[in-house]
């Protein structure tokens, strides 16, 4: 299988926050970085469809990443500029890049963030919902016209304060992506499978469970997928890995240009979404997604997919 290329039909719908963020982490600190899960997911489905972003920006937001957004085929109609700065975030991590402490977040103009669907985003048939508040989303869904598949992503704040909003989120989309401890939280359950069973039963048809540098699980009511990560030996920062892997995944189901969607097709989008998030954490912030050709693509997807199956003699029955 070719690794996917960017195919002309509609864009890809993408709702979520546009960041500056500042990163440190025990080697390096870097201030005032391009940020945010719309930008970390657009910029990754970018690589299979154009992308419509909705999101938020101040006065302050710097013109040359508007260009490498437009630069990527990112519309940004709904893109709003208002007087004011742009939401800021820092956060610092351990030796462990697991672990992170958020130093300081300045909300400024994302704090009275609408998302309004331009009349041309309405009729997307593919959506990725960023992780932003479920109210907003249910907001966005609220505008979209009969989507076909709507992806949303979700993190522990909203379980803590949103959580009623969220659940009627869930019975709206077709596939939450949420990280393993984000899933525990929200279920009250250790064990991942029974995790995704109850996130099953409040709604989607399937959930995506991140691990980190472990991989995803993809689960639906009857079928279930283990992705591996791509095993990398230097990770620079790690910062909007699981919105390059959302982005990267619902780009990929969006270029297929269908109006349903099997197993198989998500599994393929889990790859793709773990190839990107493999890439993102190469470099701080989207430096190393903005240099990416489509020749390194094809390369990490041909030897994940060689690294991750068995030879044919294997495949033979299991023998004691």
């Amino acid at each position: 299988m070719v690794f996917a290329q960017l195919c002309a039909a509609m864009a890809v719908l993408i709702v979520g926050s546009v960041a500056l963020d500042s990163i440190k982490t025990q080697t390096e600190e870097h201030p005032d970085l391009l940020g945010g899960s719309a930008s970390y997911a657009a910029v990754s489905a970018s690589f299979f469809q154009p992308v419509d972003l909705v999101g938020i920006v101040g006065s302050d937001f710097p013109e040359h990443h508007l260009d490498l957004f437009r630069e990527r085929q990112i519309d940004l109609t709904g893109l709003q500029i208002v007087e004011g700065k742009t939401f800021r975030w820092a956060g610092e991590y351990e030796a462990d890049m697991n672990k992170r402490r958020t130093l300081h977040t300045e909300l400024n103009v994302f704090e009275s963030f609408s998302p309004k669907l331009p009349p041309a985003y309405r009729s997307a048939s593919v959506i990725l919902l960023g992780n932003i508040g479920p109210e907003l989303q249910n907001h966005v869904l609220d505008q979209s016209e009969r989507p076909e598949f709507v992806v949303a992503d979700t993190m522990d704040l909203w379980i803590t304060i949103a959580q009623p909003e969220l659940i009627k989120l869930l019975g709206r989309i077709d596939l939450l992506v949420l990280n393993d401890s984000e899933a525990r939280q929200l279920t009250e359950e250790e064990n991942l499978i029974k995790a995704a069973k109850k996130i099953l039963d409040l709604g989607p048809k399937y959930v995506a469970i991140k691990k980190g540098e472990h991989g995803c699980l993809l689960l639906s009511r009857t079928e279930f997928f283990s992705c591996g990560a791509y095993p990398l030996e230097v990770v620079k920062d790690p910062t909007g890995a699981g919105d390059a892997f959302a982005g990267g995944f619902t780009g990929y189901l969006a270029s297929l240009n269908r109006s349903r969607f099997g197993f198989t097709d998500l599994k393929r989008a889990v790859v793709h979404g773990t190839i990107l998030a493999s890439f993102c954490v190469e470099s701080f912030s989207l430096y190393r997604l903005t240099k990416l050709t489509k020749g390194e693509l094809q390369d990490r997807y041909d030897r994940f997919r060689d690294m991750s199956h068995y030879d044919e003699e294997s495949r033979a029955e299991f023998r004691i």
